[in-house]
């Protein structure tokens, strides 16, 4: 793959506009109160599949990361994790018996930060979850962990329970950009763990890296990039850093003028790609990177990588339920969101026996423009004909409307559009998202809102 493609200044530039990650179509500004529990239910009847993805939302941290956009309650008092988990026990039990014919695929915890837990509190809830769910003998548990708070055998008690993937926050190492964003942490003991949890049994490894944050210049971000290389981690996830303090409170103590302007971000994100594919890294979607041999390298090259609210996945054609505070589940034709707020989200497991607080039910055009949209994200590529005989219609003619929106993008040498298929061009991989709204229905009446992230 010839990385230089993907840098075209004057394209970057034009392009370089807000718009969805497209995690979920519709995306969850659509979710609405009007889809209620029985709505749920009845996904789960109707949903073709019989294999689960399993999402568990831990929402405490220690302490207050000044970039982060995550639902989180900030703590020093680990007792406040007890009572959560026994109403988290309570939604389990009151979920599990309507997916006692699905088999879990895959378990991931996230947050917050899954490891402010104990290891008996990590016990428990592991435990919880074998007894009301019935796991596959080849099930994927993966959970993301805060280097700052963990002790070295937090591997050996993770990999106990049947943990064989693990994601570090790791964001950046140099001690200025650090200490700007709240975020001090040992780049030795990092490497350690991660050397040790290979030791101990993990099969992949998994480390998430942010650029355009304070203070970050092209000679510190550098470092962090050979040093991730140095720890030989099998994924990195590399994801430009959101500044909306309009909506997120903390940003607010990031000051303007520490952050990169925009060509100053363009570059560290250009070095963070050339430097990770001269790694050896396979490029993956648009922000992910893993070895050749990696799960993710593998199914981007035979056509299966699949996309959901994790991010990019091999396991996209399980149904995903998720469990604990605003986490959200997608069955069948559906998608849902638990409550946001710690105290509400306690009130309704109590008073209404579930916590979800809004939803949709996804419409024939949403299950279609959705598969179009999930191609183009994982494959950047789309055949026609096989679209038109799986919906039963003509493909030009279903989306006349919508393709003419693409004409800027071919006119710019960064899609192809013919009779049999769409084509997105390498050096278009950056902007996938914005070609990807040409497709969404529902983009018209977002297009003038803050409400997503810029592309790069």
């Amino acid at each position: 793959m010839k990385v230089s493609q993907f840098f075209d200044d004057r394209l970057l530039n034009k392009y370089n506009t807000s718009g969805p990650r497209y995690t979920s179509y519709p995306t969850a500004l659509e979710f609405h109160e009007d889809f209620k529990h029985d709505d749920f239910i009845k996904a789960i009847k109707n949903s073709q599949n019989r294999e689960l993805s399993l999402y568990v939302h831990i929402p405490f941290c220690h302490t207050l990361c000044y970039y982060c956009g995550c639902n989180k309650v900030i703590t020093r008092h680990r007792d406040k994790a007890d009572t959560y988990l026994d109403f988290l026990a309570q939604e389990i039990a009151l979920q599990a018996p309507l997916f006692a014919e699905y088999t879990v695929k895959q378990l991931h915890w996230g947050g917050g930060t899954p490891s402010f837990l104990t290891h008996p509190q990590i016990t428990k809830l592991v435990s919880l979850l074998k007894e009301k769910f019935n796991f596959s003998a080849d099930l994927e548990m993966s959970i993301e962990i805060d280097p700052r708070e963990i002790e070295m055998d937090l591997a050996e008690h993770l990999y106990s329970l049947g943990f064989n993937r693990l994601s570090l926050g790791v964001q950046d190492l140099d001690l200025k950009v650090q200490q700007a964003i709240n975020r001090v942490q040992s780049t030795e003991f990092i490497g350690n763990f991660i050397q040790h949890a290979k030791a101990v049994g993990f099969k992949s490894i998994n480390i998430d890296l942010i650029y355009g944050l304070p203070h970050q210049t092209l000679e510190n971000f550098s470092k962090t990039l050979v040093k991730a290389h140095e720890w030989q981690v099998d994924r990195i996830s590399l994801f430009s850093y959101a500044h909306i303090p309009s909506r997120f409170a903390a940003q607010r103590k990031l000051r303007d003028e520490w952050l990169p302007n925009t060509q100053e971000k363009f570059a560290l994100m250009k070095l963070a790609i050339e430097t990770l594919c001269d790694f050896g890294y396979d490029f993956i979607g648009m922000d992910h990177f893993a070895k050749p041999s990696d799960e993710l390298s593998i199914a981007q090259s035979d056509g299966t990588l699949h996309r959901n609210f994790q991010g990019y996945t091999t396991r996209g054609g399980c149904d995903l339920l998720g469990l604990g505070v605003s986490s959200i589940s997608a069955i069948g034709d559906s998608f849902s969101q638990n409550i946001k707020d710690l105290k509400e989200y306690y009130q309704a497991i109590t008073q209404r026996q579930h916590a979800q607080i809004k939803g949709v039910s996804l419409s024939a055009d949403d299950i279609l423009r959705g598969e179009v949209i999930q191609e183009l994200m994982c494959n950047l590529y789309l055949d026609k004909q096989v679209i038109s005989e799986k919906y039963n219609i003509d493909f030009d003619e279903y989306f006349s409307e919508d393709l003419p929106l693409l004409n800027t993008f071919i006119d710019d040498g960064l899609v192809e559009n013919n009779a049999n298929h769409i084509k997105v061009e390498q050096k278009a991989r950056l902007l996938i998202r914005i070609i990807c709204m040409s497709f969404d229905a529902y983009m018209k009446k977002h297009i003038n809102q803050q409400r997503f992230s810029r592309v790069i």
